[in-house]
């Protein structure tokens, strides 16, 4: 698909500086079951910029024609019920390539708007299922976007983590009940400034990424310049970096299929396990998690062997905001899985974060 037929976005292999924030995307395209990322950060840093860019950079998906839930014609766990039955009956379903869903959820919206409604009228008068999809329907296979996720209302906060974690959304409405798949990436962002996320919802997130603004003048500079660029004329500076736009997404498909074949060794696995232990993180949602973005990290780069570096990279954001909070402790959070991460590994902990960070990256 050409660049002037596509809708126009800032391409995300131009986004300069976050790259915590950018790796925790690409590992959650890459493996979904890791569990979406919350980003919470200063306004103006690119957040929504960067999350919108993903969503493009994304390459099509097959669906069945004129599924309201973009179900896949292959996998049985991504397709609604219609369209198992007509497939279980021996039909040939039609097909067709699709740009991967973005949904943005406004802060306003109801339950009825997120999860879908059922016609009850329509439904009694007719005996037929009248269901009238939701975002969550639209989302499937996709990303589903909340700004400002913070603001939001627990109850659909805790509505979106449960879709999030099962792949499905059930409506039930009068003994009417509908299940469809809502399987997704689910993208939270926010500013810290204007209240947080409770624990037990946040926890929930699989990483959190927290941004902040660029310091550095000539840094800032050429963000502004880029930025200007692109506004007046957003064609040629897509075409600019098509490329390096076109071997991002090859790299995101190859790791996807190399996925399934990344191993962890048993060492490896038992030392991820001890930093969550000296850190007392609840639950074993940070193992997982850990253990899940290391491997999609490996497969990103290319290996089917998670190395300790690998850890080293996506551990801070895998367990950070899964610790307990102590309102008289000035360390950062990030800092203090830094230095459970070198005393496990026995390694000399960093002079600062952004040390360890280009630490890991060599």
């Amino acid at each position: 698909m050409s660049s002037s037929s596509k809708r126009r976005v800032f391409p995300f292999s131009a986004v300069i500086g976050q790259e915590e924030m950018k790796l925790a995307l690409l590992l959650n395209v890459i493996d979904p079951r890791i569990g979406g990322v919350m980003i919470m950060g200063d306004r103006g840093t690119g957040k929504s910029t960067t999350i919108r860019a993903l969503a493009d950079l994304l390459p099509a998906i097959e669906v069945v024609q004129g599924d309201p839930y973009n179900s896949s014609p292959n996998d049985p766990d991504l397709q609604s019920s219609e369209v198992r039955e007509f497939i279980d009956k021996g039909d040939a379903v039609l097909t067709e390539s699709k740009q991967v869903p973005m949904v943005d959820l406004p802060l306003g919206a109801t339950e009825d708007r997120l999860c879908g409604t059922i016609d009850i009228e329509k439904a009694l008068a007719e005996g037929v299922r009248a269901f009238e999809p939701g975002l969550l329907a639209k989302a499937n296979r996709g990303l589903l976007y909340v700004d400002e996720v913070n603001l939001l209302d627990d109850h659909l906060v805790d509505v979106l983590l449960d879709s999030a974690a099962s792949g499905w959304n059930t409506v039930e409405r009068e003994g009417v009940s509908v299940r469809h798949p809502a399987r997704f990436v689910l993208i939270g962002s926010g500013n810290p400034e204007e209240g947080e996320l409770r624990p037990q919802l946040l926890d929930r997130f699989g990483m959190s990424v927290e941004v902040r603004t660029v310091r550095e003048a000539q840094l800032r500079v050429q963000v502004v310049d880029q930025r200007t660029s692109f506004d007046d004329n957003p064609d040629s500076f897509i075409s600019s970096v098509e490329s390096r736009q076109a071997s991002l997404q090859r790299k995101i498909i190859d790791a996807q299929g190399r996925l399934k074949d990344v191993q962890v060794d048993e060492d490896l696995r038992l030392s991820i396990s001890a930093i969550c232990g000296e850190l007392d993180v609840d639950g074993l949602r940070g193992d997982i998690v850990t253990n899940r973005a290391s491997r999609a990290l490996a497969a990103f780069e290319g290996r089917t062997e998670v190395s300790e570096e690998d850890v080293a990279r996506v551990v801070s954001c895998s367990l950070r905001h899964r610790l307990r909070k102590d309102p008289l402790e000035q360390v950062d959070s990030g800092d203090r899985v830094v230095k459970a991460f070198c005393k496990i590994f026995e390694r000399s902990e960093p002079s600062d974060l952004t040390a360890f960070e280009l630490a890991a990256n060599t």
